[in-house]
C-alpha cells in the first residue's frame, strides 16, 4: 500500500452530519474539539480555515470531519461536545486544545484525542499531545551544545507555575557541568538575580581597579587599552560558556537585556532560548547580536503560511500548522493499519513521519519532533 504523508490540523466545516452514514466502509471519521465561542473563538476560526486547506491537499472524500464547539476553560460544554461526538459514534478526535482539559477527556477511555498541547509528548491512555514538547527542544539544544563542544550551561526559567514542570522536564537533560537557576519576574529582582550569576560586582571591581591602574600611566599602551575599556562595564569572563532560557515574551526580552547590561561577552557565551515560532518582534531585542533555539522546518512553516494568507487574506495562529498535522498522523495511522485504529497503541510506530513542522516519531512511547536549529541574527532566522 503506498503510503500517505500527510499532514493537518483542526477543522471545523459546515456539514449535514446524517449524510455521513457509512455507505463506504473505508470512511476515516474524525471529530473536532475548538472553541467556535467565546474569548478564543478566533483561534477556532483560523484551525477550521487550515483545516479545510489540509482536506483540500489530502483530496480524500473518505475523511469525514465532526466539528463541535469545545469553548475554552469551560468544562460544561466541553463535556456536551464530546458526548455528541460519542452519539455519533466518533472514536478519532483532534482537540482539546488546552492540556487542562485532559482530565475531562481521559475519562472517555473509548476515544483517542489528539491534543496540539505541548505539556506532555508521552502518551497518556487515550491522550497524545503533538505539541512541540521541551522534551523535543532539549533534544536538538543538547546535540547542538555537544557539536560546539560547550562544557559549562546554566539553565534558567521563571519562577512561575510552569517552574515545577520544567523542573522535571531538565533532569533528564543530558549535558555535563550543568547548573539550574530560577529567576524572578520582577524586572528588579530580575537585574540582582542576573548580576549573581554572572559575578557583575566582582568583574565591575576589576574593571574599576585596572581603569585607576592604567590612568596614572602615561605609555601609548595603557591609554589604548584605557580607552578600549571605556566601552566595557566589566573585567572577567562569566563561570559558563552556554545559557539556555526557557522563557518567552518581554519575559524572555527583560533576560536577554540584563545579560548584556552584566557585560557577558556573546563571542564566548552561546544565549539559547526554546521556540519562538519565528516571531519578528524578538528583533527589536537589539542588545543580542546572536540567539539561538530549536524549531520546525522554517521553509514548510512558511509555505503555509503564505498559502494561508493568498487563500483567506489573513494569518494563521501558529497552533494550526500542529493541527494540519495531527490530521495527518491520524491519516497516515489508518491507512498504515488498514483502515482501522482500534487503540492508541497503533500510534506507537517506528517510522519517521513527516509533516508541515518537520518530520517526528515515537521514541520509547513520545512523541519527538526532530527539530532544527536557527540563529537570529541582523534581523533574519537562520537555519544553523
Amino acid at each position: 500500500m503506498l503510503k500517505k504523508i500527510v499532514i493537518f490540523t483542526y477543522i471545523l466545516l459546515l456539514f449535514n452530519f446524517k449524510s455521513f452514514a457509512d455507505e463506504n466502509q473505508k470512511i476515516l471519521k474524525v471529530g473536532l474539539l475548538a472553541p467556535f465561542s467565546g474569548e478564543y473563538k478566533d483561534m477556532g476560526q483560523s484551525i477550521m480555515l487550515s483545516l479545510q486547506l489540509a482536506l483540500a491537499e489530502i483530496n480524500d472524500n473518505n475523511i469525514k470531519i465532526f466539528p463541535r464547539d469545545s469553548g475554552f476553560n469551560n468544562q460544561e460544554k466541553l463535556i456536551q461536545s464530546i458526548e455528541s461526538l460519542k452519539e455519533e459514534n466518533i472514536k478519532l478526535v483532534i482537540g482539546p486544545i488546552s492540556h487542562e482539559d485532559f482530565k475531562i477527556v481521559s475519562d472517555y477511555k473509548n476515544m483517542i484525542f489528539i491534543s496540539p498541547s505541548n505539556i506532555n509528548p508521552e502518551i497518556q491512555n487515550n491522550i497524545l499531545s503533538i505539541g512541540i514538547s521541551l522534551e523535543s527542544q532539549i533534544k536538538s539544544i543538547e546535540k547542538f551544545i555537544k557539536k560546539n563542544k560547550r562544557k559549562k550551561t546554566i539553565i534558567m526559567y521563571p519562577k512561575n507555575k510552569y517552574a515545577s514542570l520544567i523542573d522535571s522536564k531538565i533532569d533528564a537533560i543530558n549535558i555535563n557541568n550543568k547548573k539550574i537557576f530560577r529567576y524572578s519576574a520582577d524586572p528588579k529582582v530580575l537585574t540582582s538575580d542576573i548580576e549573581k550569576i554572572t559575578n557583575y560586582k566582582q568583574r565591575k571591581r576589576n574593571l574599576i581597579s585596572r581603569v585607576k591602574i592604567l590612568e596614572e600611566k602615561d605609555d601609548e599602551a595603557s591609554k589604548l587599552e584605557l580607552k578600549r575599556l571605556e566601552q566595557k562595564y566589566t573585567i572577567g569572563k562569566v563561570n559558563f560558556d552556554t545559557v539556555i532560557i526557557i522563557d518567552f515574551g518581554d519575559s524572555l526580552k527583560s533576560v536577554l537585556t540584563s545579560l548584556v547590561y552584566s557585560d557577558v561577552d556573546q563571542n564566548d557565551v552561546l544565549i539559547i532560548t526554546v521556540n519562538q515560532w519565528f516571531d519578528k518582534s524578538i528583533f527589536l531585542e537589539n542588545s543580542i547580536k546572536n540567539l539561538y533555539y530549536p524549531s520546525v522546518d522554517i521553509k514548510n512553516f512558511q509555505k503555509y503560511k503564505k498559502k494561508y494568507s493568498n487563500t483567506y487574506g489573513i494569518q494563521p495562529s501558529e497552533i494550526t500548522i500542529l493541527t494540519y498535522d495531527a490530521l495527518g498522523l491520524i491519516y497516515y495511522i489508518w491507512n498504515k493499519k488498514n483502515y482501522k485504529i482500534s487503540s492508541i497503541k497503533d500510534f506507537l510506530i517506528k517510522d519517521n513521519i513527516k509533516g508541515k513542522i518537520g518530520t517526528f516519531n515515537f521514541i520509547d512511547g513520545k512523541l519527538i519532533q526532530k527539530l532544527n536549529m536557527y540563529k537570529i541574527s541582523d534581523k533574519k532566522f537562520i537555519k544553523f
